[in-house]
C-alpha cells in the first residue's frame, strides 16, 4: 500500500522508546532532545538496509479480486 513505509517508521519509534525513553528521566526538553540525538547518531553509526521478503505474486494475489 500507500502507507506501508509506515511500518518502518513505527519500528523505529518503538525501537526509540524501548532503548532511550522509557525507563528515562529527563528533567527538561533539552534532556530529552538529547537522549533522542544521542539514540540517532548510534542508530546511524551501524546502519542496516532493510531487506524485502514478502513474495511480489502473493501480495498482488492478496490485493486483486479473482475474476
Amino acid at each position: 500500500t500507500s502507507c506501508s513505509w509506515l511500518n518502518a517508521v513505527e519500528g523505529f519509534f518503538a525501537k526509540l522508546t524501548r532503548r532511550r525513553l522509557k525507563n528515562g528521566v529527563f528533567h527538561s526538553v533539552v534532556d530529552l532532545q538529547a537522549a533522542i540525538n544521542r539514540f540517532i547518531k548510534e542508530h546511524n553509526e551501524a546502519p542496516r538496509p532493510f531487506v524485502w521478503k514478502a513474495d511480489p505474486d502473493q501480495i498482488i494475489a492478496a490485493v486483486m479480486p479473482e475474476r
